[in-house]
């Protein structure tokens, strides 16, 4: 039995069952008659999921994203002329820029600083490392160690900068290494009032966890959620919010709980970018928990 209560015989296919009858099934239920009324009052979306809408017009595509229900997005990156232009416009619509990346722990540290002012220069709170190792996995413990060292680091640079520093899951943080899991070790092992993580539904369920537990095992140490489903099927392929099998409305609550504030649609390998943010806005505006 792993730590996080998932058996390791369990296989792919039993766990998208478990996940179509919600991956939050073992959360506590609402009191009985009593209305689920609680929205989350913000959500947004990582810049990426929409990149070439942007870069073929980069104002229709961010305000079609606000009309759709949007006020967040988490990007690196400056569009138009200059940091103030583009935040100017960003103003004037209603979008707020969270935090963002474009680097990661293999880049000379003495080169991050360029990246880390394009994130002063966006107003930015977050600065987050998607990839968080310098190997392709699966980890072992030395990787491990060098990644949490690397992490406490960067953490520290960011914060002197006044960025709280955040790390981004995938699937393979869930494969046990002989000191037990890579996520469980970053967490022990990175400085909490440095190093935040950016947890990934969709990765940790894909990696065979149970984000419901994941997010009360490690309450506090997360500040942003990418929420992205699971298609059902064998192959566990990533969907648009609300079209897969991943019961959000737990998951969402806890977050809430938790007093995390930023809920940031993703979708990797999306063809119609402006339709999967509309359906997802669509999606978490009648959520209710």
């Amino acid at each position: 039995m792993l730590s996080d209560g998932v058996h390791p015989s369990l296989s792919r296919r039993a766990f998208a069952k478990k996940l179509a009858v919600g991956v939050a099934s073992l959360a506590a239920l609402p009191v009985l008659g009593e209305p689920a009324t609680k929205r989350i009052d913000r959500f947004g979306f990582i810049a990426g999921i929409v990149s070439k809408e942007l870069k073929q017009d980069w104002r229709s595509t961010l305000k079609k994203a606000v009309d759709y229900g949007f006020s967040e997005i988490e990007t690196g990156s400056i569009y138009g002329d200059s940091a103030p232009a583009f935040l100017s416009f960003c103003s004037q619509i209603g979008l707020k820029v969270i935090g963002g990346g474009g680097f990661s722990l293999s880049v000379n540290p003495n080169k991050i600083g360029p990246k880390l002012d394009n994130l002063n220069a966006l107003n930015a709170r977050y600065a987050v490392v998607y990839w968080p190792w310098l190997v392709s996995g699966p980890f072992t413990l030395s990787d491990c160690q060098r990644s949490a060292e690397l992490l406490n680091k960067l953490g520290e640079q960011c914060k002197q900068r006044g960025l709280t520093l955040c790390w981004h899951n995938h699937d393979k943080e869930f494969i046990a290494m002989e000191a037990g899991l890579p996520f469980d070790y970053l967490m022990a092992y990175t400085e909490p009032d440095l190093v935040k993580c950016e947890m990934d539904l969709y990765w940790v369920a894909k990696g065979g966890a149970d984000p419901l537990a994941m997010l009360r095992k490690y309450s506090g140490r997360y500040t942003i959620l990418h929420v992205k489903d699971m298609a059902l099927g064998p192959e566990q392929n990533f969907a648009c919010p609300g079209s897969g099998i991943i019961d959000f409305k737990h998951l969402i609550a806890e977050a809430c709980k938790q007093g995390i504030r930023h809920f940031m649609v993703e979708r990797d390998n999306v063809v119609d970018g402006l339709t999967c943010l509309q359906t997802s806005g669509e999606y978490l505006r009648r959520l209710r928990f």
